[in-house]
């Protein structure tokens, strides 16, 4: 497992590429891919690839932010790519 990634973490497994998920996106610091119960057409994930608990484990700081900014591009990206047609997109940090 790469450094960072925690055992048991399956989103971890997920960005060190340990299960058969297909990845719609790869980057150094963020893997996206379907929801495995998804409640739309194209519903994304996009995590970094290192572990980060919860989303109240970020801090304030110029690193996490640009994160996070990251993560909703990379999700605008794929987005605009496979349904250039739609306007409509609801971003959700999941904080649990």
């Amino acid at each position: 497992m790469a450094a960072g990634a925690v055992s048991g973490c399956i989103f971890c497994q997920i960005a060190t590429t340990s299960t058969c998920t297909t990845l719609l996106h790869s980057d150094e610091n963020v893997v996206a891919f379907q929801d495995i119960n998804p409640s739309a057409l194209r519903h994304y994930l996009v995590i970094p690839k290192e572990h980060i608990p919860t989303v109240k484990d970020l801090k304030k700081s110029h690193n996490d932010y640009s994160l996070v900014n990251h993560m909703l591009d990379v999700g605008k990206s794929l987005l605009c790519r496979d349904a250039p047609q739609s306007k409509q997109y609801r971003p959700q940090v999941d904080g649990s």
